[in-house]
C-alpha cells in the first residue's frame, strides 16, 4: 500500500517534492561525511636528531702502530774479574750517570798498583845511576882514558832504562785504571732493572747478563711504522718544523703522552712496504714503559676552514656517501658528499656540504627526499635513537664543530 494513496493529486505532488528534498539532504550529509573522513590529513613530521656543519682549522693525522723503547739501554757489566763485595743500588731505582752501583774487591788490584809503583822506583834509580856513569865515561873518553865503545854501551844502557821507566809508568796508569774498574758506576741516567748477580759471587767481564740493565725512560721513544705512500707527506711537513706525535694506548682510546717526531728511518722495508719512524716523548708522568704496544698519531698539517660534521650524519647508499640536509622549510634533501678523515666522532667533508647547514644525524632510515622533519634534539650528546629521543622528549644531539684530534 503506497503512502500516497488517499491523497489528492496536488497533495501527492507536494509530498513527492518534500521526499525528494529530504533524500537529497540525507545524501548530501552522507557524502559530506565520507569525503570529510577520507580527506588527506596534514603530513606528519618525522622526528630526527639534528647536528650542524662547522668550519674550522682541522688538523690532519696519520696513524701508526708501534712499540715503546727506552731512549737508551745499557747492560752494566764488570770490566775486571773479582769478588762482588757490595751492591749500592736498589732494583727499580732511578740513578744518575756516575752513581756508584757496586764494588768489586779492590785489594788484588791495589797490590798490582803497588807493585808497579815499586818497579818504577827501582828502574828510576837504575836509570839515574846509568846516566851518571854515562857522564863519567864521556869525561874519561875526552881525556883518552875510556874508549868510544864504552861510551856507546853506557849510552845504550841509559836509553834502555829510560824505556823501562816509561813502561813502568804505563803499567802504573793501567793498574790505576784496573783499580778504578772495581768501582762500578752508572753510565747513563735511567732506571735499574732486576739485579743479575748477588754480593759474594765472582763477577767476570765476560758475563753475558752483566750486573743490571739500566733503561732511560725520561725521555722515552716510540718506534712505529707508516705506509711508504705517506712518506712524502711526512718528509714534506717535517721540513717546516718538528711534527707533533701523540701516543695512545693499545685500544687507541686514551692519549698517554705528547711528543715530537725525531727521525724517519733511512730505508723502506721492501717486504711490508712500510717505513719506520721514531718519536720522542718527555714521559714526565712515566705513562709510557719500554716494550709497551701503542698507537701513534702523527700530525701532518691542517686544513683551513675545513667542514666537519658528526660522523653519524654521513651514510652510505647504493650511489656512495650521502647526508640528509635539513632545509629552511624543515624538509630534507639527500646530498652526495665526499669525506676525508674521521676523528673523535667528527668527519671531515671535502665536498657536498657548507658551513652552518643542519644535517640529520639520527633517524635517516625513516626518511626520503622531500619529507618534512622535526628536530627533537641537537647539541652535544651520546649517540642514541631518534625514536627514543622523541618518546623521552630529551634534548639530544652530537657535538657541533670539530674536536682536537
Amino acid at each position: 500500500m503506497s503512502i500516497f494513496e488517499g491523497m489528492t493529486s496536488k497533495h501527492r505532488k507536494v509530498a513527492r517534492v518534500v521526499a525528494a528534498l529530504i533524500a537529497a539532504f540525507v545524501a548530501w550529509q552522507i557524502l559530506s561525511w565520507l569525503f570529510g573522513h577520507n580527506a588527506a590529513k596534514p603530513e606528519t613530521a618525522i622526528p630526527v636528531v639534528a647536528g650542524q656543519t662547522v668550519a674550522s682549522d682541522v688538523p690532519l693525522y696519520l696513524d701508526g702502530i708501534g712499540t715503546i723503547r727506552a731512549y737508551n739501554t745499557v747492560t752494566v757489566r764488570a770490566r775486571v774479574d773479582g769478588e762482588l763485595v757490595a751492591v749500592t743500588f736498589r732494583e727499580g731505582q732511578d740513578v744518575k750517570k756516575g752513581d756508584v752501583l757496586a764494588q768489586i774487591d779492590p785489594r788484588p788490584f791495589r797490590a798490582l798498583l803497588d807493585n808497579a809503583l815499586s818497579n818504577l822506583a827501582r828502574d828510576q834509580a837504575s836509570l839515574a845511576n846509568a846516566q851518571h856513569d854515562l857522564v863519567r865515561y864521556q869525561d874519561l873518553s875526552a881525556k883518552g882514558f875510556a874508549t868510544h865503545q864504552q861510551v856507546d854501551t853506557q849510552s845504550a844502557t841509559v836509553n834502555s832504562l829510560s824505556a823501562t821507566v816509561r813502561s813502568d809508568e804505563a803499567s802504573i796508569r793501567n793498574a790505576r785504571v784496573q783499580l778504578g774498574y772495581t768501582t762500578i758506576t752508572a753510565p747513563i741516567d735511567g732506571r735499574t732493572g732486576i739485579r743479575a748477580i748477588d754480593v759474594g759471587n765472582i763477577i767476570h767481564a765476560t758475563d753475558a747478563g752483566g750486573l743490571v740493565v739500566i733503561a732511560q725512560i725520561q725521555p722515552i721513544s716510540a718506534i712505529f711504522t707508516l705506509p711508504q705512500s705517506e712518506l712524502a707527506k711526512v718528509v714534506g711537513e717535517e721540513s717546516h718544523g718538528p711534527l707533533k706525535a701523540t701516543a695512545f694506548d693499545s685500544d687507541n682510546a686514551t692519549a698517554l703522552e705528547d711528543g715530537v717526531l725525531e727521525l724517519v728511518d733511512n730505508i723502506i722495508d721492501p717486504t711490508t712496504g712500510t717505513v719506520r719512524l721514531k718519536a720522542r716523548f718527555p714521559n714526565a708522568r712515566q705513562a709510557l714503559w719500554p716494550g709497551e704496544f701503542v698507537n701513534v698519531r702523527l700530525q701532518v698539517g691542517d686544513i683551513h676552514n675545513g667542514i666537519t660534521v658528526p660522523a653519524e650524519a654521513v651514510q652510505r647508499g647504493p650511489h656512495g656517501l650521502y647526508a640528509y640536509v635539513i632545509k629552511s622549510d624543515d624538509t630534507v634533501e639527500m646530498r652526495s658528499v665526499e669525506t676525508g678523515q674521521e676523528r673523535d666522532g667528527q668527519t671531515l667533508v671535502t665536498k657536498g656540504l657548507n658551513a652552518g647547514e643542519r644535517v640529520v644525524i639520527d633517524g635517516q632510515l625513516r626518511l626520503a627526499p622531500g619529507m618534512k622533519v622535526q628536530s627533537v634534539g641537537s647539541g652535544n650528546r651520546q649517540p642514541g635513537s631518534a625514536t627514543e629521543a622523541a618518546s623521552n622528549g630529551a634534548n639530544t644531539g652530537l657535538p657541533q664543530g670539530t674536536t682536537a684530534k
